[in-house]
């Protein structure tokens, strides 16, 4: 299995790149692709070709050869360029994600299905921004391509997914806006004083 970190966002509600912002000390996309290392063979950064002028070359890159899709161009091009390998997906901008939510998805994951998601504590629909994605996906997906659905959420509600319930609702937090960011920072500095780990952020 592959990891792949979604990070080609354009971040306009954020009004900064989400992919950049250091919430563990590195900018985002990195701390993400780290956390995918520890479970996976090869760990790639989904990002727009402008995004590559500043990008650290101790990390693999994955240029999108779907454009314009969002989210589901990432997951498509990454399927399209190992299509014998399953992909674990992460998005960029959720800075509460930890190893033990990976590893439930990982350990509670069913390859006979087309994709293996939790459902999103926000709104109980499938929550394709933390998933695991099957070879069999891939005609799956372009099928949908072709009758215009460029939604991974709306796949997974269609499709022969396994759909997970998370111990842990916040790890599952999407950061898409300065309000949502502050929630998140509080909810962090909670996490720190209760480790005993000195906030930097």
């Amino acid at each position: 299995m592959n990891g792949l970190v979604l990070a080609g966002g354009k971040s306009r509600r954020m009004g900064a790149d989400k992919d950049l912002l250091k919430w563990h000390g590195k900018e985002q996309r990195y701390f993400a692709a780290d956390l995918l290392g520890s479970f996976c063979d090869e760990v790639f950064i989904s990002c727009r070709e402008d995004q590559l002028k500043h990008f650290n070359t101790g990390y693999h890159a994955l240029t999108d050869t779907f454009l314009n899709m969002g989210p589901l161009g990432g997951i498509l091009s990454a399927l399209r360029s190992r299509r014998d390998k399953a992909w674990l997906v992460v998005a960029c901008d959720l800075p509460l994600l930890d190893e033990k939510s990976l590893q439930f998805l990982i350990k509670n994951r069913n390859p006979e299905k087309m994709a293996t998601a939790y459902e999103s504590p926000f709104d109980s629909l499938p929550e394709p921004l933390i998933s695991i994605w099957e070879p069999k996906s891939y005609p799956v997906l372009l099928n949908f391509l072709g009758s215009g659905i460029t939604c991974p959420r709306k796949v997974l509600i269609r499709s022969d997914a396994l759909i997970l319930k998370a111990s842990d609702p916040d790890a599952l937090m999407n950061v898409n806006t300065p309000e949502e960011a502050a929630i998140a920072n509080g909810i962090l500095q909670k996490r720190d004083e209760t480790s005993g780990r000195y906030n930097t952020r």
